[in-house]
């Protein structure tokens, strides 16, 4: 499976001059943790997140150093100028997966860099994002749309009859009626490709991969 396959292609994206208060109002509002940064020709530049925008937004509250006397202790804190736009708080250069690239690759850089979204380019250009939430729906598709969508891959490579598909919890176990050794590895290649699937195994004449 290919980021291509599981990303979100309608996103929502803000510039570099966009306000923290226009960006704050998205997040909240739409129940994002990050927003795509784009320049005016549709270029990722950055990536705004939740933690970018928190960053330094709150002053302490003067009630918590009241002595019990009313005055304030503890040294004086120069006046806090936060920041206004959101191209001076997002992270750039933002990580970024390209369209083509495998899903397992894009799964093991969130988990590494604890991410819950990554943007996905073509060339320079944002063409979309994938979220945990996006990975996490293709294991909740029902095994018999799954088994459905297997079949129809091998048909195609193979024809009609030959293979039989079942599938259970996404792990998909196929029977191949010729028990041919290079067809039995393009149609793993073919079923793996599939949303949903988890693991294939391949069996022929009472083998199993």
């Amino acid at each position: 499976m290919r980021a291509s396959d599981i990303m979100t292609r309608s996103v929502v994206t803000v510039t570099a001059t966009t306000t923290i208060q226009e960006a704050a109002t998205l997040l909240a509002s739409s129940g994002f943790t990050a927003l795509p940064v784009v320049d005016r020709d549709g270029a990722l530049i950055g990536l705004l997140t939740e933690a970018d925008i928190l960053r330094d937004r709150f002053p302490h509250d003067p009630r918590f150093h009241c002595s019990d006397e009313g005055s304030i202790q503890g040294p004086e804190q120069p006046p806090r100028e936060p920041a206004y736009t959101v191209g001076a708080v997002m992270t750039s250069p933002a990580a970024s997966v390209r369209v083509g690239d495998d899903v397992v690759d894009l799964v093991t850089i969130m988990q590494a860099d604890g991410l819950r979204s990554m943007p996905v380019v073509d060339g320079p250009r944002l063409v979309g994002i994938v979220t945990r939430r996006d990975m996490v729906r293709t294991l909740t598709r029902d095994d018999g749309v799954v088994a459905s969508d297997v079949r129809n891959q091998l048909e195609i490579y193979g024809g009609r009859g030959r293979w039989t598909v079942e599938v259970d919890g996404g792990a998909v176990t196929i029977t191949d009626a010729l028990d041919n050794q290079t067809d039995r590895h393009v149609a793993t290649v073919l079923a793996e490709a599939v949303q949903g699937v988890t693991v294939v195994h391949m069996t022929g004449e009472g083998t199993q991969r």
